[in-house]
């Protein structure tokens, strides 16, 4: 067993295959009783040695659908003590020369989700050759409310609070606290995406790599108002700190659930923003203090032109939320063309456009590759275009191996490029004989960026072409079951589409 110390006191981990683990290990204080809804403050002190056996509980939420779960998993046990990260190694104690950093932030819509999924477990990247974290944060109301008195962001504040430990605490397990590296999938890729611009989080990471999700996703101080007031009003109480922090945690997420299934039949952007039609009620607000902008709008200034990026998306993201619960097949031409035309699209070009490149292609079909561009594939693209515009170089990727899951229907869908990125295989969604060479390749791809700043590397010896940053040729990395190929302006019919728009 290894014993290591940190700023709030020592934790024993296990050694597993050269990998030394340390979990549930407290970066802040539980975030109740009187910390309720209050920026995230430090844990309180040990002087024994702590044991760093199990994940710490996780984050209140409300569990996915049922038809989901089996797919992406349960986070577990919930508690109050619930901002705890994990740690893998393969050097603890080492004194010099550490180990690149890389910090994994949980998707999950905002309201569901925790570090300590098996999906997530950093083994196997710790086996080669680097440092990994994994955490968790506020979720729903407990971490996205905007309060009168301005308090908002608290899920982004600990993430901050995260990164803050891996700085004053990383090389005692062997890691470089000045080359971190930030990756995380979805609603954790959007957070990501946020702290890129967020000034309380600046030098705390050298890289980025947003995996399904970019910087659109955000609610203005009038929408987020909005929220606030009807989810307490589900709730039953004020609108306010004091009534909110006295809702037990459990009425909490059944309000915000309750939002969700109001928000989903709600398609008026004017009434509930990025949200309107989704499965999110709250995201990241822009209050002008701790994000100051929307992140979109501030990276098209230059915000964290310095830090290097990698993005991407998988071929066919939408198709995770509309296949397993049977809403692929009830879509409609009408729907199609309703949802089309709110985007402000052309709906008869649109469809077109979409339909030429999936002959045969259902409704459905063409619902989910529109709603895949809207709401992943176009708003990556607009990071790369505006940190391309200031000078800053972004490397993006598409990920599309078909998922076997479901006999295939799922495509190549959100959390579809998880399991290979960290190497593990029994991911649900990578399914039985899955390709290892991909495996080996993403994972040698994403430890190179976290090394050098460059997804060069893909295996040792391979052939596979250079990984050329985004520009004027709008160049994509193809990652999937043929070899990896460089593909430029892939789909650029349908990205055509949205010239002006998102």
């Amino acid at each position: 067993m290894d014993v290591i110390p940190t700023t709030a006191g020592s934790v024993r981990g296990r050694r597993k295959g050269g990998v030394a683990a340390f979990a549930g290990i407290p970066y802040a204080a539980p975030p109740f009783g009187p910390r309720r809804l209050r920026p995230p403050q430090p844990p309180e002190p040990w002087s024994d040695v702590r044991d760093a056996f199990a994940p710490g509980p996780s984050a209140p939420q409300p569990g996915y659908h049922p038809a989901l779960v089996g797919l992406l998993g349960e986070a577990g046990e919930v508690g109050e003590d619930c901002l705890s990260l994990n740690v893998w190694t393969p050097s603890p104690g080492r004194a010099e020369g550490g180990l690149p950093v890389m910090v994994w932030v949980h998707g999950g819509a905002f309201r569901n989700g925790a570090g300590s999924l098996p999906s997530y477990d950093g083994a196997r990247l710790a086996a080669d050759g680097v440092v990994c974290v994994t955490l968790n944060y506020r979720l729903g109301a407990e971490g996205f409310l905007l309060l009168p008195d301005g308090t908002s962001n608290l899920g982004l504040l600990d993430q901050i609070a995260a990164l803050e430990w891996v700085r004053d605490n990383i090389a005692g397990f062997g890691g470089d606290p000045d080359n971190v590296t930030v990756f995380g999938q979805s609603a954790g890729a959007i957070s990501i995406t946020a702290l890129l611009t967020m000034p309380r989080a600046r030098g705390l990471f050298r890289r980025v790599i947003t995996q399904s999700g970019a910087g659109h996703h955000s609610h203005p101080e009038h929408i987020a108002r909005r929220v606030t007031e009807r989810l307490a009003a589900l709730a039953g109480v004020a609108p306010t700190r004091e009534a909110l922090a006295a809702v037990p945690p459990e009425r909490l997420v059944a309000a915000d659930a309750a939002l969700s299934r109001e928000i989903a039949q709600d398609t008026d952007p004017a009434r509930w923003g990025e949200s309107a039609g989704g499965g999110t009620t709250v995201l990241p607000v822009v209050d002008g203090a701790t994000l100051p902008k929307r992140p979109i709008d501030a990276i098209a200034a230059g915000a964290g032109r310095d830090v290097d990026v990698l993005t991407g998306t998988t071929s066919d993201e939408f198709r995770l939320f509309l296949v397993p619960l049977g809403i692929q097949s009830r879509i409609t031409d009408e729907v199609l063309h309703g949802f089309l035309a709110g985007f402000g699209l052309d709906p008869d070009q649109a469809r077109a456009v979409y339909a030429a490149a999936r002959p045969g292609a259902s409704p459905g079909d063409l619902f989910s590759a529109a709603m895949t561009d809207h709401a992943y594939r176009v708003p990556a693209v607009r990071v790369a275009e505006a940190r391309a515009a200031s000078g800053a170089e972004t490397f993006v990727y598409e990920f599309t191996r078909p998922s076997p899951a479901m006999d295939g229907a799922l495509g190549a869908c959100h959390m579809a490029e998880i399991g290979f990125v960290f190497g593990n295989l029994t991911d649900p969604l990578v399914g039985p004989d899955a390709p290892r060479d991909l495996c080996d390749r993403m994972r040698a791809a994403w430890i190179s960026f976290a090394r050098t700043g460059r997804p060069d590397a893909v295996t040792s010896g391979d052939a596979a072409p250079t990984w050329p940053a985004y520009g004027e040729r709008r160049s994509v990395m193809l990652l999937g079951d043929a070899a990896p190929a460089v593909c430029d302006d892939p789909a650029a019919d349908a990205r055509e589409l949205w010239a002006g728009r998102r």
